[in-house]
């Protein structure tokens, strides 16, 4: 449920149309009131008239849901359980590179023998960010980016300590 709130509230709903109040224009009465022998009209802009606006136009969609913080943070510790009873959830004090290299960071992953792996490191780690953002099934963010789709999607997980007392306090209730 936290899954589907979180993608449901990535979404933009941007679809919209322009009603009758937000075309450009139509300020002036088009013709007298009386005399024409034609219908009245109060301005150019009427839905019936070309040029004007949609009748009953679409307006962008909110499709945010809320997310109680507890349940949230259940959640969180819930996912981080499951890797940690399924050996997924792996604990790097090494995650430093020399350079920005992706040859340093296959090197790496070859060394640990996982594949489609997360890394959860810092911001300051610019040279693994740079070392391992290229290589295919595998992503590197900050801690602070954390979230429970991102932990599923990937098979598994690995922390770097620096990191460890900052997910601690973000996921314990």
């Amino acid at each position: 449920q936290v899954t589907t709130d979180f993608l449901a509230n990535q979404r933009s709903g941007t679809k919209a149309q322009k009603n009758r109040s937000a075309v450009s224009g139509g300020g002036a009465k088009p013709r007298p009131q009386k005399g024409s022998g034609r219908a009245r009209a109060g301005t150019t802009r009427s839905p019936i008239w070309r040029k004007g606006g949609v009748t009953f136009a679409a307006q962008p969609k909110t499709y945010n849901k809320k997310i109680n913080k507890k349940m949230y943070k259940g959640t969180m510790n819930c996912i981080f359980n499951e890797l940690l009873k399924r050996k997924r959830l792996h604990l790097l004090d090494d995650l430093v590179f020399a350079e920005k290299k992706t040859k340093l960071g296959k090197e790496y992953l070859n060394k640990l023998k996982i594949n489609n792996l997360l890394f959860i490191t810092t911001f300051e780690n610019k040279n693994a960010f740079f070392a391992l953002r290229n290589i295919k099934n595998v992503s590197i963010i900050d801690h602070s980016e954390i979230n429970p789709y991102i932990l599923m999607k990937h098979d598994n997980v690995g922390i770097d300590k620096n990191v460890l007392d900052h997910i601690k306090k973000a996921t314990i209730l």
